[in-house]
């Protein structure tokens, strides 16, 4: 991070954090923090006109960054990412009877486009496009990258009513806010923040508390770790909406016995800023991603009690080459195929982003987990 010069949190956004804090006696949980950091309207992270999304990290001009981007994800590495959904999402589609395609954060819109082209280049008709997207920065930059298909695509700010067709979120579990939880001295505590002493910034602070992880932490050394109420809320409301349909869901993260492992006692939260990665989110508010890896086996346990089914839980480099990204790997130049093979390779986003697909209605098996199935790892 040193390569960057360092930004003042926004008086805007400091206002806000600090009006939260002193409504609540002077200590916010976590999660509270972090979805004021990132979703304050206007000045929050992901509410700003900052590029967040590509390849190239920032460069300094004249001690400024500038022409930049925080993070890559899979569709800005490479288009087949997308091809290779898009086999997954005609026999979802086909499957549900339905032809709506509901995106969750879509992003720069390069998912979007890859997968709306991979109807226009086999001259068909593709299915309506429905975009649920909070930021309005975002929402203006997916606009423009989607302009071709403007007559298939539609946004929304909220989840509707009712539903149908196939749900779709690539790295979107990961930024809802999460609350901390710590062992201290074999005491479990919420951990929060609240005001650093003459009003610099923020610090850490504990609260005793009741929550607890959903399994037992073995051993008795002091410990961090993360709960998902949010996430495992949002999935219950999309159950409770989705009137016909399946969704798949793609990011990082564990099943419940690795999430709550005794040897990752530090947690996964984790901030993003011009391609580098930093664990302290109290400092560069406003200017960084912060995310927590996902846990796979709250989300299944959240859809099956809202009446969804889980169909199928693999990692990414299993789904992707069931959807037959090799044989698109093999026509595609050498470029191309150095930039896919991230997608797969384990030490690459192969192994540790996950793939868990969630329907309502009759049991069918989808494509990307026709080998390598790990549902039984939940």
């Amino acid at each position: 991070m040193n390569d960057l010069p360092d930004e003042e949190v926004s008086p805007g956004l400091r206002r806000i954090i600090g009006d939260a804090l002193a409504t609540a006696a002077g200590w916010i949980g976590f999660d509270t923090f972090m979805a004021l950091a990132l979703y304050a309207p206007g000045l929050g992270y992901y509410a700003q006109d900052s590029l967040k999304f590509g390849a190239l990290p920032y460069r300094l001009q004249d001690g400024r960054a500038v022409a930049g981007s925080d993070f890559v994800t899979a569709p800005e590495i490479s288009p087949l990412f997308g091809q290779a959904l898009a086999a997954q999402i005609r026999q979802a589609l086909h499957q549900t009877q339905t032809n709506t395609i509901w995106e969750f954060g879509a992003g720069s819109g390069a998912l979007a486009l890859q997968l709306l082209r991979s109807w226009a280049e086999q001259g068909q008709p593709g299915p309506r496009y429905r975009i649920v997207e909070l930021s309005a920065t975002l929402r203006a930059r997916q606009q423009a990258t989607l302009a071709a298909f403007a007559d298939q695509v539609q946004w929304a700010d909220a989840l509707p009513e009712q539903l149908q067709g196939v749900a779709l979120g690539n790295e979107v579990l990961d930024a809802m806010p999460v609350k901390l939880l710590a062992r201290v001295g074999g005491a479990w505590f919420e951990r929060g923040v609240a005001a650093a002493p003459a009003g610099a910034g923020w610090v850490w602070q504990d609260r005793p508390t009741k929550l607890r992880p959903p399994i037992e932490i073995a051993e008795e050394h002091d410990y961090l770790t993360e709960i998902h109420p949010q996430a495992e809320a949002f999935i219950r409301t999309l159950a409770d909406r989705l009137v016909a349909g399946a969704a798949f869901f793609i990011d990082y993260g564990f099943p419940e016995q690795e999430y709550y492992h005794p040897q990752r006692h530090m947690g996964t939260v984790m901030c993003h800023r011009a391609h580098q990665a930093d664990p302290d989110p109290l400092v560069l508010v406003g200017h960084k991603d912060i995310t927590a890896h996902v846990n796979f086996t709250g989300l299944a346990l959240a859809a099956q009690d809202a009446g969804l089914e889980v169909l199928g839980y693999t990692n990414q480099a299993h789904f992707l080459m069931n959807c037959g990204l090799v044989d698109l790997m093999q026509a595609a130049a050498l470029p191309a195929r150095v930039a896919a093979h991230k997608l797969i390779l384990e030490h690459e986003m192969g192994e540790l982003f996950k793939v868990i697909a969630l329907g309502k209605g009759p049991l069918w098996q989808p494509l990307g987990f026709s080998q390598g199935d790990k549902t039984h790892r939940l």
